[in-house]
């Protein structure tokens, strides 16, 4: 199997940032079912982080106002209206839910499909080393589904963004916070080390037959966009280490240069007779009745 780590190089949309997941292909597919499969993947991920997002703030607000009742209860209470509050009423900060979740039984439920779903198109996925399948995102999606039709058997408002991001196609989502992320199969291309995935023919074109057992970097663009940015020669991690510890050297220099110029004589290692007596193991040797 070829192993494909997909990092995104899209330039809009909070999916796109430090993005990555894994995906298992073989020499012999085809580059145009390998973009449409990669892109849906990346597009489920997307419709997946929207109904986490959503899902949580109904187990915990309750269902979406209309969108021309949205506001505060509490600057709608201070204006005199009517606000409905049920027994398990809590006020949404955002003014965007009634405020009346479900009971606390569903509300957990919701929260336990929720995260599910939430950590498996995680990019945590990644250094797991676990590929992603459409199939498994798309079951993990039921079942916020199913637990939805549990909390709410009457169905959600038309309006609910749950019930857009559960119900709607792919391109109703564009509209969302995220649909700046959305890619679109035909006018997506794929690179890696700076070569094109043409299309019309297979990855061992890109790849060569015989490497089956291959991982590689990828990256989707858009078409005519050219070759994506490289990936940096130093990773995040490494950045960090290094930083840590020319900060450490820093604060090293920095003390030697406020101690004393004959203040290393007290150190072990300036003692002529330290090697002689550490050959003759007498290094640790103490005088009797004496304490250090």
């Amino acid at each position: 199997m070829v192993l494909i780590n997909l990092k995104s190089s899209l330039p809009t949309g909070p999916i796109t940032a430090n993005d990555s997941f894994l995906y298992e292909t073989t020499a012999a597919t085809r580059n145009d079912d390998l973009i449409t499969s990669l892109v849906d993947i990346h597009n489920a991920r997307v419709r997946s982080n929207l109904l986490v997002d959503a899902t949580r703030g109904l187990a915990a607000y309750g269902v979406m106002k209309k969108p021309d009742e949205a506001g505060t209860d509490e600057v709608k209470e201070l204006l005199g209206k009517d606000v409905e509050k049920g027994p398990n009423y809590v006020a949404d900060p955002s003014g965007l839910r009634t405020g009346n979740p479900p009971d606390e039984k569903m509300a957990q439920v919701l929260h336990e499909e929720a995260l599910k779903l939430d950590e498996y198109v995680s990019k945590n996925q990644v250094q797991k080393k676990i590929a992603l399948t459409i199939e498994a995102i798309n079951e993990k999606i039921n079942n916020v589904r199913g637990a939805v039709m549990m909390a709410y058997p009457m169905g959600l408002p038309e309006w609910d963004l749950v019930r857009i991001v559960l119900d709607e196609p792919i391109d109703a989502l564009k509209n969302t916070y995220l649909g700046g992320s959305l890619i679109n199969a035909q006018d997506a291309s794929l690179w890696t080390c700076n070569k094109e995935f043409q299309r019309g023919q297979l990855v061992s074109d890109r790849l060569g037959s015989i490497n089956e057992k291959t991982k590689i970097i990828a990256k989707l663009t858009t078409k005519n966009s050219g070759p994506p940015a490289r990936e940096p020669i130093v990773s995040e991690d490494e950045r960090n280490a290094m930083a840590e510890f020319y900060f450490k050297r820093q604060e090293e220099l920095k003390k030697l240069s406020l101690a004393d110029e004959d203040d290393y004589l007290n150190s072990e290692w300036a003692d002529p007779k330290g090697m002689k007596r550490n050959l003759q193991g007498l290094g640790d040797v103490k005088a009797p009745g004496l304490r250090f």
